[in-house]
């Protein structure tokens, strides 16, 4: 245990940055803004050898986070629920009792988590492997596709083996995808609220993660314009166009198409939501963008609110069904 370093806890809300020292009545609060980002990272600097410790909240920490970084701080963010046990198993707090600074300040020193900086590298590298996996899947649809049109027996088998050594690399990349995310605490966390919905897969939460990061702090129309699944006027003058979804996020769009195509038959909220809308006569496309933006509304609020998928809570999440 290094004995000579100071663990600092912070508690972060949207609004404050609640600061407490390990083994010290010390406490502070600066506003969880730009300039009070810089008063906090500038007392943190003046303290000496430092540890900074904070949960992983899903969103307000990372301005923070990214600034202790940029000033060479050492710090880890911590999933909530780890902290939540510790205190419980020190008995420093009931079922329904707030975590503070200083409680995260103990963790750190109890727990002496290694040191994790802001993730842009990792970050664009999930990004290329995301990338990549489209770039497969895509050409092994293509080589399907030949196969069914070849007669040569020995262009059959040389496709088939190019398929096999296609989908051999997809399943690496697949494993690297997982792997980048879990040692990731936020994006852990997060991709474990995500992967609760059903028809919410690996490649629909890591592809939300790192095209999406402003999931979770948007309004349900923000999320649908963002990722363009919400539908846009074609009006001009006294004429009124039909409505149709167009623009957005393309790789967020066809994560989430093949998403909602599972939940359609796996989620029991989305589920009875396309049948209603098939059973008024819309046409399967178009209520099958109706279940993207959805599902999206839904996975933005769980983020938002940091409640995993159930039954009974997801009608409440998502809304009233238009």
């Amino acid at each position: 245990m290094n004995k000579e370093q100071t663990y600092v806890g912070i508690d972060i809300s949207k609004d404050n940055l609640d600061m407490a020292v390990f083994g010290s009545n010390q406490k502070r609060q600066f506003p969880n803004s730009l300039v009070g980002i810089e008063k906090a990272v500038a007392v943190l600097r003046g303290m000496g050898s430092i540890f900074v410790v904070f949960e992983a909240t899903g969103g307000y920490e990372l301005a923070f986070w990214a600034a202790l970084t940029e000033a060479g701080i050492n710090a880890a963010p911590i999933n909530p629920r780890q902290i939540r046990d510790f205190a419980k198993a020190k008995g420093k707090l009931a079922k329904t009792d707030n975590i503070d600074a200083q409680v995260i300040a103990h963790y750190g020193q109890a727990m002496q988590p290694n040191p994790h900086p802001f993730p842009e590298t990792q970050e664009q590298d999930v990004k290329e492997l995301i990338a990549r996996r489209s770039q497969l899947v895509e050409m092994i649809t293509a080589e399907k596709n030949r196969l069914k049109l070849a007669r040569r027996n020995r262009i059959k088998e040389d496709i088939k083996a190019h398929i096999g050594w296609l989908e051999g690399k997809l399943d690496d990349t697949d494993k690297d995808l997982r792997q980048a995310i879990k040692t990731n605490p936020v994006w852990r966390e997060k991709d474990e609220l995500l992967q609760s919905a059903p028809g919410v897969g690996p490649t629909l939460s890591a592809t939300l993660l790192t095209q999406l990061p402003e999931l979770g702090t948007l309004t349900r129309h923000e999320a649908a314009a963002l990722v363009g699944v919400a539908p846009l006027n074609r009006d001009s003058g006294t004429m009124r166009g039909q409505r149709s979804v167009w623009g957005g996020r393309p790789r967020v769009r066809g994560a989430l198409y093949m998403a909602a195509l599972v939940a359609t038959r796996y989620n029991p909220v989305i589920k009875v939501f396309y049948q209603r809308l098939c059973a008024r006569g819309k046409a399967k496309k178009v209520a099958l963008i109706a279940c993207m933006r959805k599902l999206l509304v839904v996975l933005n609020s769980m983020l938002k609110y940091h409640a995993p998928w159930t039954q009974r809570t997801a009608p409440v999440l998502i809304g009233p069904c238009h």
